[in-house]
Formats: C-alpha cells, sequence, structure tokens
C-alpha cells in the first residue's frame, strides 16, 4: 500500500466564467502543476471543495482523468468517489481506479443518516469492489452523521484496504481515540486545515488541505517539520498560516479559496449554485489575510 503521509490539497474546480457553466481545463491543468511545483504530497480532485455535488459524471471523469494525466506519477492522485448510494459510489470507486487513481476517497454518506451498522456495510461494500486504497472522509457537519471511532475499528477490521481516515470532526480528541483504538493500522490525516498541528502532535500524519490551492509549498513544509519532529519551527510556521486557514472558511467553501485564487490571477472565481459567490465583506477578509500572510513572509 502507498504511503498516504503529507499534504494533499483538496482540489477546487474551476470554471470558464463566472456562471460556472464549464470547467476550465486549463486553469485546472495548471493549478495541478503549482501543487506539484510546491512539494504537495498529493492531489484530491471531487471532494467537497471540487463542488463535487454540483459536477455531472462527464465532468467528474474528466476532471479526476485530468488530474492522473497532469500528475504523470509525480504526485498522488486520490479521487473523491463518495456517494450517499451504496452502489454510486461503487461504480465511481471502480472508475477512478481504471482512470489510474492512487487511492480514493469515500465520503461517510449523506442525508440519509445511515446506523453505524450500515456504515460498516457501506465500506465494505465499496472497499472490496476496488483494489486500491480507501479512506474514509467523516464530516459530520456536512455529512448529518459521525462515525464514531469504534466504527471505523470495525471497518478496518473487515476491510484491509481502509488505511486512512479524513478527520474533519473539528475535534482533536477524536483523533486520539481513533490512535488508541487503531495505532498505526489506520493513518490519520486531518480535514481541518487549523488543526494540522495539534492533529498531528497525536499521532495524525499529514491534511487533506483547502489553503494549499494557494499556498500549496507553506502548507507542505508545516507537515514536513512535523514529519522532521520540529515542532517549534513547525508551530510557528503553522500560527502564521492560522489567519489564512479561518478566512478560507469565512463563507462556504470553496467560495473563499476560489476568490483568493482569482485574485492571484489563477482562474475566475464562480462556483455552481446552490452556492453563491463570495461576498464583498468576504472578499475584503479574505484579500487582507492573504495580504498580511505575505507581507509577513
Amino acid at each position: 500500500m502507498i504511503s498516504l503521509a503529507g499534504t494533499h490539497t483538496a482540489l477546487v474546480t474551476p470554471f470558464r466564467d463566472d456562471d460556472a457553466r464549464s470547467i476550465d481545463i486549463e486553469a485546472f491543468d495548471a493549478l495541478v502543476e503549482a501543487q506539484i511545483e510546491g512539494g504537495i504530497a498529493g492531489v484530491v480532485p471531487c471532494g467537497t471543495t471540487g463542488e463535487s455535488p454540483t459536477l455531472d459524471h462527464v465532468e467528474w471523469q474528466t476532471v479526476v482523468s485530468r488530474a492522473v494525466t497532469v500528475a504523470r506519477k509525480r504526485t498522488r492522485v486520490i479521487a473523491g468517489t463518495g456517494s450517499s448510494s451504496t452502489a454510486h459510489a461503487i461504480e465511481m470507486s471502480r472508475k477512478a481506479e481504471a482512470a489510474g487513481a492512487d487511492a480514493v476517497m469515500v465520503v461517510v454518506p449523506y442525508y440519509n443518516k445511515p446506523t453505524q451498522a450500515g456504515l460498516v456495510e457501506h465500506y465494505k461494500l465499496v472497499s472490496r469492489a476496488v483494489s486500491c486504497p480507501v479512506i474514509v472522509y467523516n464530516i459530520p457537519g456536512r455529512a448529518g452523521i459521525d462515525l464514531a471511532a469504534e466504527t471505523l475499528a470495525r471497518i478496518a477490521e473487515a476491510c484491509p484496504n481502509v488505511v486512512a481516515t479524513k478527520e474533519a470532526t473539528g475535534n482533536v480528541l477524536r483523533a486520539q481515540e481513533i490512535a488508541c483504538l487503531l495505532g498505526d493500522r489506520m493513518m490519520v490525516l486531518s480535514g481541518d486545515d487549523g488543526l494540522t498541528v495539534p492533529m498531528m502532535s497525536i499521532g495524525a500524519r499529514g491534511v487533506i488541505s483547502v489553503t494549499s490551492n494557494l499556498y500549496p509549498r507553506e502548507v507542505a513544509t508545516v507537515t514536513s517539520l512535523m514529519d522532521a519532529g520540529k515542532l517549534t519551527e513547525a508551530r510557528r510556521a503553522h500560527l502564521a498560516l492560522l489567519p489564512v486557514h479561518a478566512a478560507m472558511f469565512v463563507e462556504s467553501n470553496p467560495a473563499p479559496v476560489k476568490y483568493a485564487l482569482s485574485w492571484k490571477g489563477r482562474m475566475r472565481h464562480g462556483v455552481r449554485p446552490p452556492l453563491a459567490p463570495l461576498s464583498e465583506e468576504g472578499k475584503k477578509k479574505v484579500v487582507a489575510a492573504c495580504e498580511a500572510f505575505e507581507k509577513g513572509r
């Protein structure tokens, strides 16, 4: 199995115009190249940050395939394949593996609120449908259901290729529970940029980051320093980024980070409904945080 340690970028999906009608392939390719140049360990196309719920099947296939093509094995590609339908998640995971993705990330089924037993069955069926590594993505605030640490242990026992969990619970205690229950069997990745150092200090191995779309090298430096045991340096770099991390969530993700990328001239800032473009107040907060960070570097 591949290592999934380090910083992985939850890629945005650029659109050609502010109405977000079609994907901007050139901007997407440039974004992936910028991640590679910045030393990112991997990219994650078609996650929540990539507006996956609004991509049709052809668009999803295009984004995953382009990520694989541009990466050319220079960085890992972890495709978002989660769904509230187990059958759909199986189909997407198989297609991602066939397209050349190194791993798949499967979000906890959203809206339908399965029981913990249902979650175990969901991940058993998805993981058995593919041979590549599977990452569980636990984000109760969006999914409406929390995958308990004990449930993750049951999944780990039943599913050898479920090798990591992206924990976006906002709760460092949960990461500690997983570490106590599973040790090295399950790699924990922070799903919250602002918690990367706290979570890595108790055993997490990296982050799936929003901010690294904008500052890949700077975010990757934090996880590299933590991995090297350089806590003082990592803490300093992490705290410098903290206002930027906060600014990326002044409104619903990914509107803030897409606006920041447009401010840097890398793509247009359009998001698809039901998401709304960043408000004028939000724009001011994002620019202020980025300018302050860049001035302090």
